[in-house]
């Protein structure tokens, strides 16, 4: 029997072509263009003295996160947001902050905040998955200055995150669906998961058709083997030299 094959080539249990370029803003504290097939994501990170009120009493910092698509990332222009991000924005942002502060030390931070910045160049399926996964290396190189600097205590990163999106599509599991795969799939779904395999999140939606367990366990497989190679690629990125 033939191998399964969709429509741009890959097969079932196969990534997109994955790059991350460390320190692609150079006057970020830390940043990085992540490159997951058509999509395009710039991450940054930045550090702010100062953390929400309700924090302040506990000596614990704070990592939140920012999500946005450019007007032409889409193809037909989006329109800017005002103060706010539309629901969907806000939706992601709350997401990508979640994923990341399951892996900091919020005592060794300082009564700082560190801002997260993700914007989308160009989308193409899956936008909030590689926010995670590239919003984690801008991370890691702007807390590695940080710590250098005396502004962060060692060992405020506990561990590594990273996310991909898997669905179901014609009765088949599939990982990293890009936009045409994401409007026909039967169910989208979107993992993310530490390095020591453990679940922050995992968010899915029958969009076509409702699935059973021995789908869901398919599904999950796909996500932890393919965040398995996304880590790998983190790692490389976080340790290559650059200012950010």
């Amino acid at each position: 029997m033939a191998a399964f094959k969709r429509h741009d080539g890959r097969l079932a249990g196969e990534l997109r072509a994955v790059k991350v370029t460390p320190g692609f803003v150079r006057t970020a504290d830390g940043s990085c263009l992540i490159e997951l097939g058509g999509t395009r994501v710039i991450c940054t990170a930045s550090l702010v003295a100062g953390v929400p009120k309700w924090r302040e009493a506990g000596g614990l910092g704070w990592v939140t996160a920012e999500y946005g698509m450019l007007p032409a990332s889409t193809g037909q222009r989006k329109g800017r947001p005002g103060l706010r991000p539309d629901s969907r924005g806000l939706e992601i942002q709350r997401l990508i902050g979640r994923a990341l502060r399951s892996v900091v030390r919020f005592e060794k931070v300082g009564l700082n905040t560190i801002y997260l910045d993700c914007d989308v160049l160009q989308a193409d399926g899956g936008t909030r998955t590689a926010a995670i996964t590239g919003a984690y290396v801008a991370l890691c190189r702007a807390v590695g200055r940080y710590t250098a600097d005396g502004i962060c205590r060692a060992g405020a990163i506990k561990g590594a995150v990273a996310a991909v999106s898997v669905g179901m599509i014609d009765g088949r599991a599939v990982l990293d669906l890009d936009y045409e795969e994401d409007a026909a799939a039967d169910v989208d779904m979107n993992v993310a998961m530490t390095g020591g395999g453990r679940f922050v999140e995992v968010q899915s939606t029958a969009e076509g058709a409702a699935f059973c367990e021995a789908d869901l366990e398919k599904m999950l497989r796909l996500a932890k083997r393919g965040i398995r190679k996304l880590l790998a690629v983190q790692r490389l990125a976080i340790e290559r030299r650059g200012r950010a």
